[in-house]
């Protein structure tokens, strides 16, 4: 979690401010629980938390996100787009959404059709769709088994969301 900012020239950030800007972007995506796991402890669907988490962790203003449903089942697929609507109210961060998925797409504000390379429209979305009114109306998730990272072995040196 905390790699994109050494890769960004932060490494001036003493560690302390990097871990915690680490443990703040897991927060934001619902991982704040997972911090020490193994990425082959995570679901599909919090694995790509975990990649919105790494591209938050460097402050940005706009995100870019290509196809980053395209793998999810439903739920998921609505947990992802009530992030992205989320980091756009509320830290006013722009999100660039790529996806071939039309109901995805229904997730934003403006909607830009490509054909060839070429803008075939560029218009509003006439009706949002509301990501949190739709998860609050879904049945609750199935509980997934929590397991522990081993305690020999840190997750930052096998790979881990760390």
């Amino acid at each position: 979690m905390e790699l994109p900012l050494l890769y960004n020239g932060a490494a001036k950030l003493k560690t302390a401010e990097r871990h915690k800007r680490a443990t703040d972007a897991l927060t934001a995506v619902g991982l704040g629980d997972r911090y020490h796991h193994y990425p082959n402890q995570l679901s599909g669907g919090q694995q790509q938390r975990v990649a919105i988490a790494r591209a938050l962790v460097t402050q940005p203003t706009i995100l870019l996100a290509d196809e980053p449903t395209g793998n999810l089942d439903t739920r998921t697929s609505i947990e992802v787009m009530d992030i992205f609507q989320r980091l756009n109210v509320e830290r006013g961060i722009t999100v660039l959404l790529i996806t071939h998925e039309t109901d995805i797409a229904e997730y934003g504000t403006r909607l830009v059709r490509f054909r060839d390379g070429r803008i075939q429209a560029d218009q509003p979305v006439l009706k949002r769709r509301d990501a949190a009114k739709e998860l609050a109306a879904l049945p609750p998730p199935e509980e997934e088994p929590v397991t522990a990272p081993a305690a020999s072995a840190s997750p930052v040196e096998h790979g881990g969301v760390a």
